[in-house]
């Protein structure tokens, strides 16, 4: 019985301290000082890149970075706007980078005809290169061992 109430009260005590631990940090976000239901200020328009030289990639297994704006872009369900000129029949003519054999593998490593369906929205792991600073300190620096850079 004894040690039922000195966990009780040593639980109590945390629940106490870790509460007034939440209270006394301010949460901030992104968003600024506007509450999730309000609208906050428009972005500024960011300079995207020119098109160009593949960007080169700051960690073994990074999915290339877009070096052109794709603003305009449509890639749904029933069209791939990417496809036009990365795709491995018309690359040549669009002097792209063709998209990688990885991109035509199901989930167990099966070759497939087309494009997986889970490779197939670009965007959801390439993303263009802007002129913008970073949203959050960051001083990640890539493994030169491996790269030779």
């Amino acid at each position: 019985m004894m040690m039922k109430k000195i966990t009780t009260i040593v639980v109590l005590l945390a629940t106490v301290g870790f509460g007034a631990q939440v209270i006394a940090e301010p949460v901030s976000s992104l968003r600024g000082p506007h509450d999730i239901d309000q609208d906050s200020s428009i972005p500024t328009s960011k300079r995207y890149n020119k098109d160009g030289e593949p960007i080169a990639r700051d960690y073994v297994q990074q999915p290339p970075l877009i070096p052109h704006k794709i603003d305009s872009y449509r890639v749904n369900l029933k069209s791939n706007k990417c496809m036009s000129c990365h795709s491995w029949s018309n690359y040549r003519e669009a002097g792209a980078t063709k998209i990688s054999q990885t991109h035509f593998e199901s989930r167990d490593k099966h070759v497939l005809a087309n494009v997986s369906a889970r490779r197939y929205f670009c965007t959801q792991c390439h993303v263009p290169q802007v002129g913008a600073k970073p949203l959050v300190e960051n001083d990640f620096q890539p493994v030169t061992a491996i790269t030779g850079r």
